[in-house]
C-alpha cells in the first residue's frame, strides 16, 4: 500500500477525514493525494484562463484544508481535476495507482438521514478502487479486531484481499468471518476462499434475509473495530449498490467499513 486518496469537498469537516487519512498513512509508510474536482464546461467565446483561475483557486481551498491537519511527516500532494467526478478518479488511479479511497459517508451532502450522500456514494459504487469509509468525527487507532462479512465465500483472485491483509499484518488484527446465508444461497456459496481462510480467527455461519441483518447481530456482540465487505453483483449491499445514496434507516456504521471491489471476478 503507498497511495492514498482522499477526496475533499465542501465540508467544514474535510480536514478530520484528511487527519483520519494522514495518521492511517502514517501507520502504513503512504503518500496522500488530496483531490478536489471541479467543473468548468468548454464554452465558444469563453476566457481561456478561467479553467485556469478554478483551478487554483480550487488548489488553494485543498491547502487551506491541508494546513489544519498535523502532517505527521506524511507526504501530501494536491490533485485537482476538471470534469466528472468518476472520470478524474478513474485517471488519476490509471498515472499514480490508488491502493486507497478514505471518505467520509456523506462527503458534501449535509442530510443527517443519510449514511452515504450521492458523492461518496457514486465513488464507492463506481470505482474499483478499495475504499475506507470513516465516520465523522472517528478517532484513529489500532483495529484489533475486524468483522468480515459475506454472502458467499468465493474469490477468484486472492489480490481483492491485499488491504485487508496489510491491515491485519500490521495491528496483528484478530479476523473473524460470518458468512450469512441468504435466501435462494448456492452450496458453492459456503465453499469459502482459502486466503480469507488463513488470515481468520474463526467463522461464523449464520442465518438471515439480508448480509446487513446478520452484520447488525454480530455487530453488537463481536464490537469489532473494523467492518469488512465486499462490493459484488450479489453480495452484501446488493440492493443499496443500485443508487448512490444510502439512508441510514438502510445501513449504518459507527466504526470504519473498508469496501472491497470483486465487480472483476
Amino acid at each position: 500500500m503507498k497511495n492514498i486518496l482522499v477526496p475533499i469537498g465542501t465540508s467544514p469537516d474535510s480536514h478530520e477525514t484528511l487527519q483520519y487519512a494522514v495518521n492511517f498513512a502514517s501507520d502504513f509508510n503512504c503518500r496522500i493525494y488530496v483531490m478536489e474536482v471541479f467543473s468548468v464546461p468548454a464554452v465558444a467565446g469563453s476566457l481561456t484562463n478561467i479553467e485556469e483561475k478554478v483551478a487554483e483557486s480550487s488548489k488553494e481551498h485543498l491547502k487551506e484544508v491541508i494546513a489544519k491537519v498535523d502532517n505527521k511527516g506524511v507526504e501530501i500532494k494536491i490533485a485537482t481535476y476538471n470534469g466528472d467526478l468518476i472520470s478524474g478518479l478513474k485517471e488519476i488511479d490509471n498515472e499514480l495507482g490508488i491502493d486507497l479511497i478514505i471518505l467520509a459517508p456523506r462527503s458534501n451532502d449535509i442530510k443527517e438521514e443519510l449514511y452515504l450522500g450521492n458523492t461518496s456514494g457514486r465513488i464507492i459504487k463506481r470505482t474499483d478502487i478499495p475504499t475506507l469509509i470513516v465516520p465523522k468525527g472517528y478517532q484513529y487507532g489500532p483495529y484489533k479486531t475486524i468483522l468480515t462479512a459475506f454472502a458467499s465465500g468465493v474469490l477468484k483472485k486472492k489480490k481483492v484481499l491485499d488491504p485487508l491483509i496489510t491491515i491485519k499484518k500490521h495491528f496483528n488484527s484478530g479476523v473473524n468471518l460470518l458468512l450469512v446465508k441468504n435466501p435462494g444461497y448456492k452450496e458453492t456459496d459456503l465453499k469459502v476462499n482459502t486466503a480469507l481462510m488463513d488470515i481468520s480467527s474463526q467463522m461464523t455461519i449464520t442465518e438471515h434475509a439480508t448480509t446487513y441483518l446478520g452484520v447488525l447481530e454480530h455487530l453488537q456482540s463481536q464490537q469489532p473495530d473494523l467492518l469488512c465487505v465486499f462490493r459484488r453483483k450479489r453480495g452484501f449491499f446488493t440492493s443499496l449498490w443500485e443508487k448512490n445514496t444510502i439512508m441510514k434507516s438502510e445501513f449504518s456504521a459507527r466504526i470504519p467499513v473498508l469496501v472491497l471491489s470483486v465487480k472483476k471476478d
